[in-house]
């Protein structure tokens, strides 16, 4: 029997994809350093973890397809702290913020519909097209240019009767590109010409440096039947296992349809709503001393790839995340020797090949994506083996 097509076409994870040779890597003895996935290594909030310790209840129910109520409340009271004044009604939890933005492309979009997305992109979105039958129209940006968003000329050219909306992850997963408050402004402008969705993936809202603020789509003005903001509790709490998320929209009618998708799964984790609700009073003082620590970590990655001769990197002013362009051909090939071939003490590191967060052919292929998800002492020796490794890789090739 033949499989579906959108099963045959669906992307395989290249966050994941070296997995056996990292699997084979450590059956030999060998310790990886893990630069490949965004999996924080910050503890997880206490008052997050008591509520799944002092969990009593005889039965776990089902809960609100839309949500709990007083995490939705909850989280009401966590937007307008940063400045977006939403109603309870606005908001969709979701299991994960993978779920949300399946909901928006289903919601937003009929099959072969078009979705404007800068490139390079958080990976999964080409998964999630494929499932939802969605076609990704890459707007293709530039290490050079520090990931800078294009300009109006350029995004209008990619505009088709096709095209239902232009969707942006702000911090950028996996850039580190923050957008300005202007350049949502002239997306947004761009959107109301062309009568389209802005869907703006904010999941790193937490995360930027330098002194920059980060600026919501549902800051802006004029668009509110026109902006999905969808969000996750996995980095802001250091809680990826909890899969809790949300859409958030001030569509009524688009709300009303997501509800449908909503209750088509029946409801989000119960206690993991429970949970991320025991987060929304933690101190900014806890975000203060998380930000610091992702700067210094920043700081040290972006600080050991400028020692290597003929990279191009910039520093990413938000997330914790950074895309180099190495001096070599093939940095999958690369990456994949580093678990096969090559060790210090044995040990070795492993980052994800760039080319598989591109949505165009034959771009990134030279480029990896750093996740700076380690301690200070481990990022150190990390980048210490990705900077020797590559010296004598280049030797073999």
């Amino acid at each position: 029997m033949k499989l579906s097509n959108r099963a045959i076409n669906v992307q395989a994870s290249p966050i994941r994809k070296l997995m056996p040779f990292a699997n084979a890597a450590k059956k030999r003895g060998i310790k990886i350093y893990h630069l490949n996935i965004g999996q924080p290594d910050i503890e997880t909030p206490k008052e997050m973890l008591d509520v799944y310790a002092n969990y009593h209840e005889k039965v776990l129910a089902y809960g609100p397809s839309q949500g709990l109520e007083i995490y939705r409340e909850s989280l009401v009271k966590y937007y307008d702290r940063h400045g977006i004044n939403i109603d309870i009604d606005d908001i969709i939890v979701t299991t994960a913020g993978s779920e949300a933005i399946i909901f928006a492309m289903l919601a937003a979009c009929n099959h072969g519909d078009e979705i404007i997305i800068p490139e390079p992109f958080y990976t999964n979105y080409n998964g999630f097209s494929t499932m939802t039958g969605v076609k990704i129209i890459p707007l293709t940006t530039f290490a050079e240019q520090g990931f800078r968003l294009s300009s109006n000329e350029k995004i209008e050219s990619l505009i088709t009767p096709r095209t239902k909306a232009i969707m942006l992850c702000n911090p950028g997963n996996p850039t580190g590109a923050v957008y300005l408050k202007e350049d949502l402004e002239n997306v947004a402008e761009i959107a109301k010409v062309h009568n389209l969705f802005v869907i703006s993936d904010e999941v790193y809202r937490e995360f930027v440096y330098d002194g920059l603020s980060h600026t919501s789509i549902l800051d802006i003005k004029g668009i509110e039947d026109k902006a999905i903001m969808v969000d996750s509790i996995s980095k802001r709490y250091s809680a990826c296992g909890a899969r809790i998320g949300c859409l958030v929209s001030r569509n009524k009618e688009l709300i009303s349809s997501v509800i449908k998708f909503a209750q088509a799964r029946l409801c989000p984790p119960t206690i993991d709503q429970l949970a991320a609700n025991a987060c929304i009073d933690i101190e900014e003082e806890y975000f203060k001393t998380i930000l610091e620590e992702y700067n210094k970590r920043r700081n040290i990655v972006y600080d050991e790839l400028r020692k290597i001769d003929g990279i191009v990197c910039i520093k990413p002013k938000g997330a914790f995340y950074i895309i180099a362009k190495l001096p070599i051909g093939d940095a999958e090939d690369f990456a994949r020797w580093l678990l096969e071939d090559f060790s210090i003490d044995n040990e070795t590191v492993m980052f994800a090949p760039a080319q598989g967060f591109y949505a165009s052919s034959g771009i990134g292929i030279n480029e990896i994506r750093i996740a700076y998800v380690l301690n200070e002492n481990n990022l150190k020796k990390a980048m210490n083996i990705l900077r020797k490794g590559l010296e004598e890789y280049k030797k073999k090739n």
